[in-house]
Formats: structure tokens, sequence, C-alpha cells
């Protein structure tokens, strides 16, 4: 087996566990490699850390569960993989550019008045228009 296809293995296994607390050295000793051999070769293949990738593919399903879940963001923060909620908000809010809480509110509020998120100009260009039972702004 290639070191790249050690890494993708150790990478299709973080997909598979990203909820679950995942240290570095498990991984490396997934991958047969030492630590840090297992981290430069990571960022090589993959252009991040295996902890960047970790934590983007947990804030890429916390993303999906508040746009497509009634799930508490509590609840959200632990079920994929975070372990304290201050630094989940944290994380989200520094990555996202808001807090999980309001980026629910935004997604819902975009399904259910789309036009509200069309700049103007776009809908004069492309003459666009709400349907009659949409609320005007």
């Amino acid at each position: 087996m290639s070191t790249f296809d050690k890494l993708q293995s150790v990478r299709a296994f973080m997909d598979e566990h990203f909820d679950e607390p995942l240290s570095l050295d498990e991984l490396a000793q997934y991958a047969h490699l030492s630590r840090y051999h297992f981290i430069r070769l990571f960022q090589r293949h993959f252009y991040e850390t295996p902890h960047q990738y970790l934590t983007r593919k947990r804030l890429e399903q916390a993303k999906y569960l508040l746009a497509n879940s009634t799930l508490s963001v509590t609840e959200i923060c632990f079920a994929v993989g975070f372990e304290s909620l201050g630094s989940f908000s944290t994380l989200f809010h520094k990555t996202v550019g808001w807090t999980p809480s309001i980026y629910r509110a935004r997604v819902w509020e975009q399904r259910r008045f789309p036009y509200k998120f069309i700049p103007g100009c776009f809908c004069t260009m492309y003459q666009l228009s709400p349907p009659a039972n949409h609320p005007a702004d």
C-alpha cells in the first residue's frame, strides 16, 4: 500500500468517525506513520493538517444539521464531535461569519423568502419578480 493510499484510508476513516474524539496519535498509528511524519505528509497531499480537515468536516456537518434539522445548537455541537459549546460557537462564528443560531435563522428565512436575498439590480437585470403571494420588504 502506497503512502498516498494510507493517507486516503485515514481520511476515509476520519470521514466515518468525525463525530468521535480522534487523537493525532491514533490517526498516525492507523496510517502506520510517526505522528510528525503523518502531519507533514497529510498536509502535503491534502493541503491542510489532519486537525484542519477534521474541523472543516465537523463544521460542514454542523451547517447541514443547522439548516436541515430541528436539533438544538447544543445537540448539534456534540453530535458533530465538538466537546465544548463555547468553542464550537466561537469557531463557527469565526469560520462562517455568523453564530450557529443566526446561520440557522438566515438559512430558514432564505428558504421562505428567496427573493429577499437577491440583489435588486440582479432582479431588474434579469426581470425577476417575486410571486404574487411573496411578502415585499
